[in-house]
C-alpha cells in the first residue's frame, strides 16, 4: 500500500476505536458528561490531561515555529511548559477541593455573585474559540494533505467525528478517548522523530540530537549546521534573536499564566476522586507532556536542515512530489521570478500578501500560478509553517507507514484538544448560564440535552473558524492563552488566596482585563497590522505576550474596587479556609 492507502487505513482505524469509546462510555447524567463522574484514576487522567493540553499546535505548529523562527520561537516551549507547572502547583488540589463542576462555578460561588459567573463565562467563551479554531484549522490541513481533500472539507469530516463522541459521552467518552489519542500522537511523533534522528547523527535519541555531531563526516554538530545553512541563505543565524528582552519575557510570562487560566486543562482536575489525586494527576501530565516538548527542538532543527536542502537550487520539474502535492492544496506556493526554472529559497517574503492567492493558471514549468504581487528579493518560495512535521517524513523519505503514522497522530492532537474545548463551552452555557443562573429548576435529564445543544452549537462556530482562521495554528492558539491570563487566571488566583477580593471587585478585573487584552490584539493584529512592530507596541510588548499586562490590569482593577466598595462575607472567608485544607474533597462516583 501507498502512503496514501496507509493514511487511510490509520486514520479510519483510530477513528473506528474514537466512536467505539463513545458507545461503550455514553453518559445519561450530568455528573458523567461535566467530569467524568468524578472517578477518573490519576494516570489516565494525567494521559487525558496531556493529549487535551498538546493540541494541534503542539503537534503541528511549535516545531514549525521553531524551524522558522529559531531562538525567537523558544518562548512558546518555555511559556507553556512552564506555565503546566505553575498550573500544577498552585490552583489543580485547590480546585479539586472545592469540588464543582466548572471554572465560572468557582468564579460564582467564591464571588457570592451571578453577575461573576456570566463574566467568567463568557471569558471562557472567548478563550475557548479563540482557541478552537486553530484546532479545527489544523484538522483541516492533515485531512487536505493526506486525504486529498480541500482543507474546508478536512474541517467538516473533523467537525463529524468530534460531535459524535464529544456530544455523546461528555467528560466520560472525551477522557477515554483522549487517553488511546495521548498513545497515538505520542508515538507518531516520536516515530520519525528517532528515525531523522538516527539519519542525521547515529544517535536513536532525538533529545540529546540538537547538541549531537552530525554523521556527514564534516565535523560540525546539529545546531552548528543549521547556523551555517541559515546564514548562507541570508536568514539571520538560527541561535540569534530578533525578538528584545522584555517582550520575550513579557510572551513567556503570558503564555505561562495562560496556561494556568485555561479551563478545558483545569476542568480536567474535577475528574479525578481526591485532592491528592488532583496533585498525582498533574505530575503525571507534565511527564508526558515533557516526551513530546523535548523532542519538538530536534524534530524543528531536522525540518529545517531538509527543507534547506531539498528545496534551493532544484529544478521545480525535477522536484520532489512533496513539493507539488502540498502546493496543490495550497501551503505551498513558487513563482519563478529571474525566468531559470529552478527555486532559489532566501529570506525575506516571496510575495505581497504574504500567504498566497492562487489563480486558476499554470506557469511555464507547470506552477501554479498566483495573483499576489512579486516582491523584489531573491526568494521565491512560500512554505505554510504548520506543515513542517507532516512533511518531514516525506522530505527525509523516511517509509510510508511513518507519513501515515504522522496523519493520524496530528488528527489525535487535533481532536483531543477540540473536543475538551468543546466540553467547557457546553457546560459553561447548560451548567452556569441555564441551570445556575437562569433557570435553577431546570431538571438533570433536560440539563444534559441543553449540554448536548450547547455542544453542537459550539461545534458549527469551531468549525466556521476553522474554515476562516485569521492566521497561523500556534499563533491563534498563543491569542488564546493571552485572553486566559487577563481575565481567569487573576480571580481563580484571588479567589483562592486573598480575602479581600469581593465580588464587585472580581467582576470589574475580569472585565477591565479581557478588554483591555482583546482590544490591544484587535487594534494590531486585525484593524492596523501595518503598525504592528517594536516601535508602536506599548513599552515593547508584542499582541502575543499583551496578556501580561492585561492581568496585571485586572489585579490592580480587583484590589482598588475591592479596597473602595466589597466586604467578604464570613461564610465565604470560612469557605476560602476550607478550601485551602489539601483533604475532605467530595467522594467521586467509582468507573
Amino acid at each position: 500500500m501507498d502512503a496514501q492507502q496507509l493514511s487511510f487505513l490509520f486514520v479510519g482505524l483510530s477513528f473506528a476505536l474514537y466512536i467505539g469509546i463513545a458507545i461503550w462510555s455514553k453518559v445519561g447524567s450530568t455528573k458523567d458528561f461535566y467530569v467524568a463522574g468524578g472517578g477518573v484514576p490519576p494516570v489516565m487522567n494525567g494521559m487525558a490531561t496531556a493529549a487535551d493540553w498538546m493540541s494541534a499546535a503542539s503537534f503541528l505548529s511549535v516545531a514549525g515555529l521553531l524551524a522558522f523562527a529559531g531562538r525567537d520561537a523558544a518562548v512558546y516551549l518555555l511559556g507553556w511548559t512552564g506555565g503546566y507547572v505553575l498550573l500544577a502547583m498552585l490552583l489543580a488540589p485547590y480546585l479539586r477541593k472545592f469540588g464543582r463542576f466548572t471554572v465560572p462555578d468557582f468564579i460564582g460561588e467564591r464571588f457570592y455573585s451571578k453577575t461573576a459567573r456570566v463574566v467568567a463565562v463568557v471569558c471562557l467563551i472567548f478563550i475557548s474559540f479563540t482557541y478552537i479554531a486553530g484546532q479545527m484549522r489544523g484538522v483541516g490541513i492533515v485531512f487536505s494533505r493526506f486525504l486529498e481533500v480541500d482543507i474546508d472539507i478536512g474541517v467538516y469530516i473533523g467537525m463529524g467525528i468530534v460531535f459524535f463522541y464529544a456530544v455523546l459521552g461528555g467528560m466520560k467518552g472525551i477522557t477515554y478517548t483522549q487517553v488511546v489519542q495521548y498513545c497515538v500522537l505520542i508515538f507518531a511523533f516520536l516515530v520519525p522523530a528517532v528515525f531523522l534522528s538516527i539519519m542525521w547523527t547515529d544517535n536513536p535519541i532525538p533529545q540529546f540530537a540538537l547538541g549531537d555531531t552530525l554523521n556527514d563526516g564534516s565535523g560540525m554538530t546539529v545546531i552548528e549546521k543549521l547556523d551555517q545553512v541559515t546564514t548562507e541563505l541570508g536568514f539571520n543565524a538560527y541561535t540569534s534573536t530578533s525578538r528584545t528582552m522584555i517582550d520575550s519575557l513579557a510572551i513567556v510570562a503570558c503564555l505561562m499564566i495562560g496556561t494556568a487560566g485555561l479551563p478545558h486543562v483545569i476542568v480536567r482536575f474535577f475528574t479525578v476522586p481526591r485532592v491528592v489525586d488532583a496533585r498525582a494527576s498533574a505530575g503525571w501530565a507534565l511527564l508526558f507532556i515533557c516526551v513530546m516538548y523535548t523532542t519538538i527542538p530536534s524534530v524543528a532543527a531536522f525540518s529545517r536542515i531538509n527543507l534547506s536542502e531539498s528545496v534551493n537550487e532544484t529544478a521545480y520539474q525535477s522536484a520532489p512530489a512533496w513539493i507539488k502535492n502540498w502546493e496543490n492544496i495550497g501551503l505551498i506556493a513558487w513563482q519563478d521570478k529571474n525566468g531559470d526554472g529552478v527555486m532559489q529559497y532566501r529570506s525575506g517574503n516571496a510575495f505581497s500578501p504574504v500567504k498566497p492567492q492562487f489563480s486558476d493558471q499554470r506557469g511555464e514549468w507547470g506552477e501554479r500560478q498566483l495573483t499576489n504581487q512579486l516582491t523584489d528579493n531573491d526568494n521565491e518560495i512560500y512554505v505554510d509553517r504548520d506543515i513542517m512535521v507532516m512533511a518531514n517524513p516525506e522530505i527525509a523519505n523516511l517509509p510510508d507507514w511513518v507519513v501515515a503514522l504522522i496523519a493520524a497522530g496530528a488528527v489525535a492532537a487535533a481532536l483531543s484538544t477540540a473536543a475538551g474545548l468543546l466540553l467547557v463551552i457546553s457546560s459553561s452555557i447548560a451548567h452556569d448560564l441555564l441551570k445556575s443562573t437562569f433557570k435553577p429548576n431546570l431538571s438533570d435529564r433536560k440539563e444534559l440535552f441543553y449540554a448536548r445543544l450547547a455542544a453542537v452549537f459550539a461545534l458549527l462556530i469551531a468549525g466556521y473558524f476553522g474554515v476562516n482562521p485569521p492566521s497561523y495554528v500556534a499563533q491563534v492558539v498563543a491569542l488564546a492563552f493571552g485572553l486566559a491570563a487577563a481575565s481567569l487566571f487573576p480571580p481563580i488566583v484571588m479567589g483562592i488566596f486573598s480575602k479581600r477580593i469581593g465580588k464587585l471587585g472580581a467582576i470589574c478585573g475580569m472585565l477591565a482585563g479581557l478588554v483591555f487584552t482583546l482590544g490591544y490584539i484587535i487594534y494590531f493584529v486585525f484593524v492596523n497590522p501595518s503598525l504592528n512592530n517594536t516601535d508602536n507596541w506599548l513599552l515593547g510588548i508584542s499582541p502575543t505576550g499583551i496578556g501580561l499586562l492585561g492581568a496585571l490590569v485586572n489585579f490592580i482593577t480587583a484590589f482598588i474596587v475591592s479596597h473602595i466598595k466589597d466586604d467578604v462575607p464570613n461564610e465565604v472567608t470560612d469557605m476560602i479556609d476550607d478550601i485551602r485544607i489539601p483533604a475532605g474533597a467530595r467522594k467521586a462516583i467509582e468507573h
